[in-house]
């Protein structure tokens, strides 16, 4: 991987002092010059209070100014605003990070510092605040560039970031700062991923990558082909594969930090139960037979984000060791239509058993987790999230703002939702009731695939749902937020990496209990 490696930092000089291309201050809303930043504001001549007093600069979320000292060691300042003070949460200040991060990159500057007005900080923590600065720094300087030959608008990565904080606060930053180190290279890694094109990002790409991930951490590592994976019985996912030439591959990999969970899937062989991962893998999904509109077809090689997601968490837990077993299972193909693919109205077996009617074939992200779901049993886990961009039908419910989440257990639900508020990647949970049901009952099949259009999230999570057995479980449907399709003041027009973030803030919470 090449894509904007950034190294981070942590400082504890008086803000005149530091020599920077550029000196980031987040600050809230507000008319006056924080008390904090009256040195600053003296040293650079008044501009500070000038942009402030003016009303050119007044503190809101995303808003910026940009100043450019007559003296001192700061080259400009960068006042990005937080919004209302007593409003500002860790997330806010990942954000502020992120378009601070980009304002750097566009003014062909190579590395910033980060500070926060005493003023702005609220209830977040000195180590709060070196994790999420680092996060967002990462998230807001990403750009992918590599598969261009020529680029007269291209500006130099930004290489560095580094966190000012007074000097009491400096080992508690500095273990945040830890943190979010590594999950930033685990979300740099997700859309690394994410954005390679179809041709690029094959199944076996994915499990070369998986491969590489184990050999740089220590990891276990199974990769099924589709020899193996017949033998497996894995029926659902091979229904998928059979319309295309790409060969695909069924992904294990084993983090154990908390005792054995049973290498190659032999499961349950003692240490703590794992935390398993699942995250969906079409590398393309041009819908099958049941072929999808030619317009915005070739974002569809963003239909393997669950499956980066899980790659990016693994990067995360290679370098954070948490005291925790992990269990990752992506089954990775494409989903083309041929003479071979599967056609609507065939029926065909499961992992676990259950005879599936094909309804849709562009219904294919289900078919592929259910037998990951199913496979997920030989490990006893303790608990089991999956992440796939399942439903268009999410993203007319939630728009590109939250992730949907479904599940069989409240405390886990919560649990996880709970993880997504402190990553930034918030969940809305939608109802798995019995009357749901009633949409995938098929008249020749143990269930069928599509429910039809009304309440299609929920048809999704149902049907998973009925590939769990003996687990808790949460399904995040990431259809909404793994990419956004426009430029945003905190990250460019792209892959998201959505669920790192929210993967690694479960597991270090559980692995700290």
């Amino acid at each position: 991987m090449s894509a904007n490696t950034i190294t981070s930092a942590v400082a504890t000089a008086a803000l005149p002092e530091i020599d920077t291309p550029l000196l980031a201050v987040a600050l809230a809303q507000g008319a006056e010059v924080p008390a904090s930043l009256a040195a600053l504001d003296k040293a650079s001549g008044g501009l500070v209070a000038r942009a402030i007093t003016s009303g050119d600069f007044k503190g809101k979320r995303d808003e910026t100014s940009l100043l450019y000292p007559p003296a001192g060691k700061p080259q400009r300042i960068l006042l990005v605003g937080v919004g209302k003070a007593s409003e500002v949460t860790r997330n806010a200040m990942r954000r502020a990070a992120a378009v601070a991060a980009r304002r750097t990159r566009a003014l062909g500057a190579t590395r910033f510092h980060f500070a926060v007005a005493t003023e702005a900080r609220n209830a977040v923590s000195a180590r709060d605040l070196g994790q999420v600065a680092v996060e967002g720094a990462g998230q807001g300087a990403w750009a992918f560039t590599e598969l261009k030959r020529t680029n007269e608008d291209a500006k130099p990565d930004v290489e560095a970031v580094t966190i000012v904080v007074a000097a009491a606060e400096a080992k508690e930053t500095e273990a945040g700062r830890r943190i979010g180190d590594a999950v930033a290279a685990g979300h740099r890694l997700a859309r690394y991923l994410q954005v390679q094109p179809g041709n690029v990002c094959t199944p076996s790409y994915l499990a070369d990558q998986a491969r590489q991930l184990a050999q740089r951490h220590g990891f276990g590592i199974t990769v099924l082909d589709r020899a193996a994976m017949k033998a497996e019985g894995m029926g659902a996912l091979l229904a998928v594969a059979q319309g295309t030439q790409e060969e695909p591959r069924f992904i294990v990999l084993e983090y154990q930090g908390a005792g054995g969970t049973g290498a190659g899937g032999a499961g349950g062989a003692g240490g703590a139960a794992p935390i398993a991962l699942i995250g969906k893998g079409v590398t393309f999904d041009s819908g099958g037979i049941s072929i999808k509109p030619a317009q915005s077809m070739e974002d569809m090689k963003y239909d393997m984000s669950g499956a980066a997601a899980v790659l990016g968490a693994f990067e995360v837990l290679g370098a954070l060791r948490p005291n925790a077993n992990v269990v990752g299972l992506i089954p990775a193909t494409e989903n083309l239509p041929s003479g071979t693919a599967v056609k609507p109205g065939d029926v065909v077996k499961s992992h676990l058993g259950k005879t599936i009617e094909i309804i849709n074939t562009d219904a294919e992200g289900r078919l592929i987790l259910c037998d990951a779901l199913s496979y997920a049993r030989r490990f006893k886990p303790a608990a089991v999230i999956d992440a796939a961009t399942l439903t268009g039908a999410v993203v007319v419910a939630l728009g590109h703002v939250a992730i949907g989440e479904m599940g069989n257990d409240d405390a886990l639900l919560a649990e996880v939702r709970e993880a997504g508020e402190r990553a930034g990647e918030r969940c809305w949970p939608l109802p798995l009731w019995d009357e749901y049901r009633e949409l995938l009952k098929s008249d020749i099949a143990d269930v069928k695939n599509s429910g039809g259009r009304g309440a299609g999230s929920i048809a999704g999570g149902w049907f998973l749902r009925e590939f769990v057995n003996g687990f808790a479980w949460v399904h995040l449907d990431i259809a909404g937020t793994a990419y956004t399709e426009n430029e945003a003041p905190h990250q460019p027009k792209g892959p998201t990496a959505v669920g790192v973030r929210l993967f690694s803030e479960f597991i270090l919470k559980r692995a700290a209990a």
